[in-house]
């Protein structure tokens, strides 16, 4: 399976946080599944460590998702006018450009958070 990991939920494997439920951890350690992040998630974490709302190295934070193996997803412009066109059920412009790359490659979004559940099928809420 194809798997692009929400912020919250890469931040939290990365950590080794206990927040992450249990299931991701196993869906994101399955050798049968390729694992994705998104530019937009960097993006994210680049602007809240600039702000002093999270403190991660995003230096470090490549260097250890190289390690693991995981796959950097750019954005693309079909991503961007799917962004678009996706109804109002987040306001979050990061996430939802996640789930706009969910549905264009496709694949399925790992995320905690019950609002992007709204969104269907490439959304995989644990």
């Amino acid at each position: 399976m194809k798997v692009l990991l929400d912020t919250h939920i890469l931040i939290w494997w990365l950590a080794d946080d206990p927040r992450l439920p249990r299931t991701a951890d196993l869906i994101i350690v399955d050798p049968a599944n390729t694992v994705y992040v998104s530019a937009a998630s960097f993006w994210e974490i680049a602007i809240k460590s600039a702000l002093g709302h999270i403190d991660v190295d995003p230096d470090e934070m490549v260097a250890a998702l190289q390690s693991a193996g995981f796959v950097e997803l750019p954005i693309t412009f079909r991503h961007s006018i799917e962004c678009g066109r996706l109804p109002q059920h987040h306001r979050d412009p990061f996430d939802r450009m996640l789930v706009a790359q969910s549905r264009i490659e496709p694949m399925r979004l790992l995320t905690h958070d019950q609002a992007l559940a709204d969104y269907g099928e490439t959304v995989l809420r644990v």
